[in-house]
């Protein structure tokens, strides 16, 4: 009871510290309410804090004996309490915090981002949590807050490493931390913008304009607004124009490219210094946007290249001032520069590229790696085939510069949206004040060039920019729309309706077709189900995410071709040829029958991983163990020891009574089987027979997970980790991976369907891994993915195979195909730090590799946690920046030498027939090769050969010479 009485009243802000627990989202929001009404807002009361550390009444100033000391407000105990127990911090202070504590490196920065979310939520609300607390009068000395900036990136950017791991951080915290009497204007714009719109609602298309293509010419359009509705606005609305008006005219006042120098003068006789007089010479009196841009690109990128050599804090801090005044001479007259041929686009094109990664948006080596393919032209013609590679390393730049954004701030975004769904705009907020917001447009415009030229359009709806729609896997489906702008995580997805994601769960249970913004990599598991079974896919832009909006809850129809291109339209535009797609045909006809003729249920021994081979297959084991097992003998020195648990040892196990039942588990399983088939004799509907077997199931599977292990059986495994992996059980860290006979079969991968235990060391937890893996099977997603693809989804046996955790550096996948190329010889990789983030979705580090060794990056990996696996066992979240690619040459010379032993021996060795490509997940460890699985490659047939599908794809002459000299 005491409890109880404790929680209440005034002491409700403190409870859950005192009891060690975390604030929940609603008790943060109904505090932010309490702040918002409360005219001292998250603060308590100001005093003097002196320098020696004492703490005075506002009316007494600290003694010049003792220093001068600052005067700033103290935080209510509630926001002391969130910053413990919760790690949020409301109304930061800077001169009330610590250079370290607001570095926050232990939490990646948490502190600092928390800052500027904090600023961006003030901006778009009002005053946010200080809504009437911004009139809270001494809470904060703007000239004590400027000065304790100064002194903090003076302390941050003596730090190398700091400078060189979190480039784009410190670039972008400088438009929020006071340091320089500086303000972010275009942040400001935008916010008093979105006010004017949620007020007044025919503001809208101005404020769309104002966020999506920004230029000078829109503080007339602003000021036309205000006189065609005068009569409409109120005074303060009209005030809150005025202002909008003056934020933007500051904004657009005419350039001082002479004050950049001015601004430099730590540098001035350095060769950067020397670079930036050059540039003040040569372009101060500069107009033309098309001179302007290239120049400012090359000395954005001269300026990061340039910081890391300069060893000066304060001049890296004018050097970095430096960066973002030039950052916004380029998105001033961006909109200016308007190409008159498609060669000027294409120059466009490269400088505005050079200039992402100058602002910290993309990496150094990541640019290395893609600029040659972004080089302007010298010719006057390049071919169609040469335009659309441009094309595609283009676009790929734009989607790495918004996921460079997304992969700092999306944690603490997701975090704050909990109690506050503001924090949502924040990402955009930051991606629309980049100079990507302009590099997205002008090769939208590319796209649509290319589009007409190819006849390899993209038909969706009436949504703008079209062209950065681009398919992924071929197939086609009908269903409502369904498009979700947050998490997916909780999302109940329902198998007939078409999803778009800002990122796919990893756990995605069948549906009829996706689309997602982050669309992690093509290896993942989700896009290899997809692959698979010919569920359309593609990739799209957040614009277009937020542009679908509107038809969300609209029955659609979806296709994505086998060359990429994406239909997406409303039932009422279906043709009869479409239509006809979906007639009602013999489910049985497209469904797998899973072999059981030749398994051997009689095997009860614990296997030697170097006693089974692929010739097992569906037999004692699964392709996991069989197929691993062919690798030990062909690769044993980059293959782990390892032991299997056969299908036997499962069957035998369920054949026992099952507790509160009159029968085995295993008559259990087969009796759910026989009802739900008469119950379709019966013509229940399919839902409904659907619910009746989840709910057997969901009884079976928690019955499996308190199955009594036979103590012969446990005995064997124990003698199989003494002798076989070389130490005790409760030694030894190792995964337990469900091998099931329903996998890799010929037309279905069944990837990533069921349980792999992680990292496991203590005996106990191996023990209850073994009946979580057995159980897998039966979860409602697993059983779905089952059901809806093969004929006899209830022979499904798991065997179990276990292999010593490899602590890798980073590991992923290898398709002996190139999935983006479509050309066999060429290999498709994927990696991401750490262990299995690559086949678990993750954005990883993907290349394009080709028979001569030549490649082309893909992607760079954007994952800012990745596994590393402890000896004590589980896994360890780590912090990952992005400034050093995850593979070296190396690694892909040894990849690629691999790949061509796999594909001239693995065929003879297994005496098979198959002539497809494998998908294969390894890592490496301290530059060595471990190999972890290896399965056919599956792909859709139905989906790669259907008639609809190829009448839909356009025959493209890539040969096809365009002349860049033609008037746009």
């Amino acid at each position: 009871m005491k409890k109880h009485f404790l929680c209440l009243g005034v002491f409700l802000s403190t409870c859950f510290i005192i009891f060690g627990q975390k604030a929940t989202n609603e008790y943060i929001r109904a505090q932010i309410e309490t702040f918002k009404k409360d005219f001292r807002g998250p603060y308590k009361d100001l005093r003097w804090f002196c320098t020696d550390g004492s703490t005075r009444q506002p009316k007494d100033p600290c003694p010049d004996a003792i220093g001068p000391g600052v005067q700033h407000a103290r935080y209510k105990d509630a926001v002391v309490a969130l910053g413990k127990s919760n790690h949020i911090y409301l109304g930061q202070i800077l001169a009330y915090t610590t250079k370290e504590e607001f570095w926050d490196d232990a939490n990646h920065g948490s502190r600092l981002k928390q800052y500027q979310l904090d600023k961006y939520l003030r901006s778009v609300d009002n005053g946010w949590i200080l809504q009437k607390g911004q009139y809270y009068r001494g809470s904060v000395q703007v000239e004590d807050e400027e000065a304790w900036g100064i002194d903090f990136y003076k302390w941050l950017l003596a730090k190398d490493d700091a400078l060189e791991k979190h480039y784009f951080l410190i670039r972008q915290s400088l438009r929020d931390v006071p340091h320089s009497g500086e303000d972010n204007l275009s942040q400001r714009i935008r916010s008093q913008s979105k006010v004017i719109s949620d007020v007044y609602a025919p503001f809208m298309d101005l404020r769309v304009k104002i966020h999506g293509q920004p230029e000078h010419s829109d503080i007339e359009k602003v000021i036309a607004f205000k006189q065609s509705h005068h009569s409409k606005l109120d005074a303060e609305l009209l005030n809150k124009i005025d202002e909008l008006v003056g934020s933007m005219t500051q904004f657009y006042k005419p350039i001082e490219i002479n004050s950049i120098q001015q601004k430099t003068g730590l540098v001035k006789n350095t060769p950067i210094g020397k670079t930036i007089q050059s540039f003040v010479t040569k372009n101060s009196s500069e107009k033309k946007p098309s001179i302007l841009i290239p120049e400012t690109a090359q000395l954005l990128l001269a300026l990061r290249n340039a910081l890391i050599l300069e060893k000066q804090a304060a001049a890296r801090l004018q050097l970095l001032d430096a960066s973002l005044n030039l950052e916004t001479i380029i998105f001033k007259v961006a909109p200016e520069w308007k190409p008159e041929s498609l060669q000027e686009l294409l120059t466009k094109i490269y400088y505005l590229s050079m200039a992402t990664v100058g602002a910290g948006y993309v990496e150094q080596w990541e640019w290395d790696e893609i600029k040659a393919s972004l080089q302007p032209p010298t010719n006057s013609e390049m071919s169609l085939g040469s335009l659309t590679k441009f094309l595609q390393h283009a676009r790929s730049l734009v989607e790495w510069s918004a996921a460079m954004a997304k992969a700092h701030y999306q944690e603490i975004a997701a975090t704050y949206a909990g109690f506050e769904p503001l924090a949502h705009g924040f990402i955009d907020d930051r991606i629309r004040s980049s100079m990507a917001l302009y590099l997205g447009e002008s090769v939208g415009v590319l796209g649509d060039i290319i589009a007409q030229e190819s006849s390899l359009t993209n038909k969706v709806f009436a949504v703008p920019n079209q062209s950065t729609f681009r398919g992924l896997n071929p197939g086609y489906a009908f269903g409502e729309l369904v498009v979700i702008t947050g998490s997916a995580d909780n999302i109940d997805v329902a198998s007939n309706k078409i999803y778009i994601f800002q990122r796919a769960p990893a756990d995605l249970k069948p549906v009829a077709g996706i689309a997602t913004v982050s669309e992690g990599n093509m290896v993942s598991h989700v896009q290899l189900l997809a692959r698979n079974l010919g569920i359309p896919n593609a990739a799209l832009s957040d614009a277009n995410l937020q542009s679908l909006l509107k038809y969300n809850g609209t029955k659609v129809f979806y296709a994505v071709s086998n060359k990429g291109n994406v239909i997406l339209k409303p039932e009422t535009e279906m043709t009869e040829e479409e239509q006809n797609l979906f007639a009602k045909t013999q489910r049985s006809e497209e469904k797998i029958a899973v072999p059981i003729d030749e398994i051997r249920l009689s095997e009860n021994n614990i296997l030697n991983l170097r006693n089974v081979d692929a010739k097992d297959s569906g037999k004692l084991c699964g392709p996991k163990a069989a197929n691993l097992g062919q690798l030990k003998k062909m690769f044993p020195d980059k293959v782990v020891e390892g032991l299997v648990i056969p299908f036997g040892v499962f069957k035998a196990h369920m054949e026992q009574p099952m507790p509160g039942q009159p029968v085995s588990y295993w008559e259990f399983l087969t009796a759910m089987f026989k009802e739900a088939d008469a119950q379709r004799a019966k013509n229940i509907p399919e839902s409904e027979v659907e619910h009746y077997q989840l709910e057997k199931l969901e009884i079976l599977r928690n019955a499996i997970k308190k199955i009594t292990l036979s103590p012969e059986f446990m005995s064997a495994l124990e003698k199989g980790f003494t002798d076989i992996l070389g130490d005790n059980m409760g030694n030894i860290p190792v995964f337990l991976r469900s091998d099931t006979n329903m996998e890799d079969l010929k037309d279905f991968t069944g990837a990533g369907l069921n349980l792999t235990i992680f990292n496991a060391v203590d005996k106990n937890k191996i023990w209850e891994g073994i009946k979580d893996v057995w159980a897998s099977p039966y979860t409602e997603r697993s059983f779905k993915w089952r059901q809806k693809y093969l004929l006899n989804p209830e022979n499904v046996f798991p065997s179990i195979l276990i292999i010593p955790s490899v602590d890798v550096d980073y590991s992923g996948v290898l398709i002996t195909k190139g999935i983006s190329s479509g050309v066999d010889e060429d290999l498709t990789v994927a990696f991401s730090r750490g262990a299995g983030g690559a086949v678990d979705g993750q954005a990883a580090e993907s290349y394009l590799i080709r028979m001569d060794g030549s490649y082309d990056l893909l992607a760079p990996a954007r994952e800012s946690l990745f596994n590393s696996l402890p000896t004590t066992g589980g896994t360890q979240k780590n912090r990952a920046t992005f400034e050093h690619r995850i593979l070296t040459e190396q690694n892909i010379h040894d990849i690629c030498e691999f790949a061509e032993i796999i594909r001239e021996t693995l065929a003879n060795a297994t005496v098979s027939d198959y002539q497809g490509a494998y998908d294969i997940e390894l890592g490496f460890k301290d530059n060595t090769l471990w190999l972890f699985q290896i399965r056919p490659f599956v792909e859709n047939k139905r989906a790669l050969s259907s008639s609809y599908l190829e009448s839909i794809t356009p025959d493209l002459d890539l040969t096809k010479m365009i002349s860049l000299t033609t008037k746009l």
